[in-house]
């Protein structure tokens, strides 16, 4: 269970992130409420994980979903750049992940 709550708060770290771009510096109300829902949802579930998964492995996990599902919004979404070497340093965050949860 920790593992699956801990999958769903780095989405929510992406969600977050893409809320705060939008907010436009806490000027734009929805994405300001969007973005302080996700943070504390994704915190709360990042700590309830991290009673059972090692904090290292855990936030390591948590930032990495976070980190490549916010750039894969910005690619898809925002326009930015798609790249072939963007897209192996997203691989490499990944591989590490996967390796990070296999070893634990």
């Amino acid at each position: 269970m920790a593992w699956i709550v801990l999958v769903v708060s780095g989405l929510l770290e992406t969600v977050w992130a893409a809320a705060l771009s939008r907010s436009e510096g806490f000027t734009r109300l929805v994405p300001s409420l969007v973005f302080g829902v996700a943070l504390v949802l994704s915190m709360a579930g990042l700590a309830y994980a991290l009673r059972t998964i090692p904090v290292g492995t855990g936030y390591a996990v948590w930032v990495g979903i976070g980190a490549v599902g916010t750039a894969l919004y910005g690619m898809a979404v925002l326009g930015e750049p798609v790249t072939t070497a963007r897209l192996l340093c997203l691989v490499a965050i990944v591989g590490g992940v996967v390796g990070l949860k296999f070893l634990h």
